[in-house]
């Protein structure tokens, strides 16, 4: 059986460890450089960090913030929040990230990621899509912390990432981040049926048979999560925590929760 990413998703807000519902409903959740050192700990696969406040603000990345998790890092860090220009991600990467999320940057601007793939490497680029489904069932693309409609549907915005140059897409379902209601496997089966970039699906886990279903039903190539890693259950008591392999592959065997 093949191993499967599992990546803690944190949040930031300037210094300090937060985590939203449905992109709202910010709730302080702690120190980031102490989740950094818990998670070492655990040995995880890879983490990602996101800077809600930048993208939001359009703020510029916080350097400082970003130098200090990298160096707390043992495992490979990716970060985004804010970054618009290819001299931004060569100081990211010059700090020890080894990738960068794009959102609202590849949709305000197609050519960016090309130009940033061409510089780094896709290896090096992660397109982030937030989408949201309609009470009519269409999906579409939000940036700005889910308050701007591209009005592009989440397949659409795939396709045009990957042939941009993207490595990776990470894929969250707006409704569902932060509920613990599980991901939203058809929209994620519906992007991965149509790319050939790894996708990582983020926004609703709460069991280990939520992440096993993306993957197994989804096609997700990695599950991100961040409600579930960061609290011990739907109460949202701070409790840093991380399967181990043996639980992970007992759930995607269907013998786990």
């Amino acid at each position: 059986m093949r191993r499967i990413r599992l990546i803690p998703a944190l949040l930031l807000a300037g210094r300090a460890l937060v985590k939203t519902v449905a992109f709202r409903k910010r709730t302080y959740v702690g120190d980031p450089i102490n989740a950094v050192k818990v998670f070492n700990d655990k040995a995880v696969d890879e983490l990602v960090v996101l800077d809600v406040a930048a993208a939001r603000q359009s703020l510029p990345p916080n350097y400082e913030m970003i130098a200090d998790l990298a160096s707390e890092c043992f495992m490979p860090l990716s970060y985004g929040g804010g970054i618009r220009t290819v001299d931004e991600v060569e100081r990211i990467l010059s700090l020890g990230v080894e990738k960068v999320v794009i959102g609202r940057a590849f949709f305000e601007n197609r050519s960016f990621v090309g130009q940033l793939a061409r510089t780094f490497g896709s290896q090096s680029i992660v397109v982030s899509i937030d989408a949201r489904r309609s009470l009519l069932g269409r999906y579409r693309v939000y940036t700005r912390g889910g308050g701007a409609n591209t009005g592009l549907d989440p397949v659409s915005a795939a396709v045009m990432a990957e042939g941009a140059g993207a490595g990776e897409i990470l894929l969250t379902a707006v409704s569902r981040e932060g509920t613990f209601r599980g991901y939203d496997i058809n929209m994620i089966r519906a992007v991965t049926e149509r790319v050939g970039v790894p996708v990582i699906a983020s926004g609703g886990a709460g069991t280990l048979a939520d992440l096993a279903q993306a993957i197994l039903a989804g096609g997700a190539s990695a599950v991100a999560a961040g409600s579930m890693f960061v609290f011990s259950d739907s109460r949202r008591s701070v409790l840093i925590n991380y399967p181990t392999e043996e639980e992970m592959k007992r759930a995607l065997s269907g013998g786990g929760q």
